[in-house]
């Protein structure tokens, strides 16, 4: 930490983030946006269940006479575990849509399987070509590019989508929520639905195939979908006091699913990323965001994230075998691993994007709601 180290006087995000501001009170610009969340996107509060209520009814009526209401997707996690509880009881008939990238723990595996046991929804699981996915997962770490989790997650959320045309369902939930993941630095990961810059950097660093990878391209994301086939991303959890822990323990007495010992422990190769690529090249600790999340939401003090920010990001034990078994996986030696680790790093910006494609969108879109006097809504990245 340099003499220009600073920190948030409330939450605990740093310089870390090169485009961090502060106020005069030191406070972070990343306070001050989650506070102006409430009552605008967030409603944890009588007026989040009554606009909640209002949306499953939309749910209901819409998907009246057909097979399913709505898709749901479930990595096992717990933030789409609860929510697949959460729509069993609110009497929803969700086709459940898991995309299995090649990195499910063993944990994860049954944690889907007890909560499908346990609601009987209709699990559709999408395998993706390990191949691709292997040469993907190479390209990205031969780019030295920070976000290294974007083959799995452009090709859980683009399968997600798939799903959701093929079957003609127009509501999509998901777990994603402000009350645990609202802070996230823009600097440090880039966009993962930009399929432009994916492409790039394989054409770049890999073998240019993307046989059996699923993609959504630009215009289908943020033009066809919501605008022309009216698909519509809903996030319940936006709508209610949501806790994960509190979830966690709903979940492990309803259904005996278990926790895992990290956030999104149900991808061994997003543990890898996080705990260890994304500190040690960059220096960037995805606790940091996580945690100044729950602080700003009211969920921990500032002491207790501090706490837990002191203690190790990986045990050497634990660290070796993930290294071990990422490089079995992908079929590298250690050798070859270290060599990505040691080489330089770039921005995702140094390959072709949709960075200016989504800067004219937005323009457009301010544009039109102030000629219209309304809101017009598509896709936000």
């Amino acid at each position: 930490m340099g003499d220009d180290y600073r920190e948030c006087s409330f939450c605990v995000m740093d310089t870390s983030d090169p485009e961090i501001s502060f106020d005069e009170h030191q406070r972070c610009n990343h306070c001050r946006e989650f506070e102006r969340l409430l009552g605008r996107a967030w409603f944890p509060n009588e007026e989040g269940a009554r606009r909640l209520d209002g949306i499953l009814a939309r749910i209901r009526a819409e998907g009246r006479g057909r097979e399913f209401d709505c898709l749901l997707g479930l990595s096992g996690g717990v933030d789409s575990s609860y929510l697949a509880l959460k729509a069993f009881e609110w009497g929803l008939r969700p086709l459940v849509v898991h995309v299995d990238t090649g990195w499910n723990s063993e944990l994860s595996v049954q944690n889907v399987e007890r909560i499908v046991k346990h609601t009987g929804f209709e699990l559709h699981t999408h395998v993706v070509n390990w191949e691709t996915m292997r040469d993907l997962q190479l390209s990205y770490l031969r780019a030295g590019i920070a976000n290294q989790d974007v083959p799995q997650d452009h090709a859980i959320f683009a399968g997600l989508y798939h799903f959701a045309e093929k079957s003609r369902v127009r509501f999509v939930l998901s777990g994603g929520n402000y009350a645990t993941e609202a802070i996230l630095p823009r600097a440090w990961l880039g966009f993962a639905m930009d399929a432009r810059n994916l492409r790039a950097i394989n054409r770049r660093f890999g073998n240019g195939s993307l046989e059996g990878f699923p993609t959504i391209g630009f215009f289908k994301y943020y033009i066809e979908n919501p605008l022309i086939r009216r698909m519509t991303p809903v996030r319940p959890l936006n709508y209610m006091p949501y806790s994960q822990t509190a979830a966690v323990a709903y979940l492990e007495s309803e259904v005996g699913w278990r926790n895992y010992p990290r956030k999104h422990g149900e991808s061994l190769f997003t543990r890898f990323f996080q705990n260890y690529y994304l500190p040690t090249r960059f220096g960037y600790d995805k606790r940091r965001p996580h945690l100044s999340t729950l602080i700003a939401a009211g969920s921990i003090g500032r002491d207790e994230a501090a706490r837990l920010l002191a203690e190790p990001l990986y045990d050497k034990a634990e660290l070796a075998r993930d290294r071990e078994y990422i490089c079995r996986k992908l079929r590298i030696g250690q050798e070859e691993l270290e060599a990505f680790m040691e080489a330089p790093v770039h921005q995702y910006s140094e390959f072709a994007n949709w960075d200016r494609w989504h800067s004219v969108l937005k323009r457009t879109q301010r544009l039109a709601e102030r000629i219209s006097g309304r809101s017009v809504t598509v896709y936000s990245s």
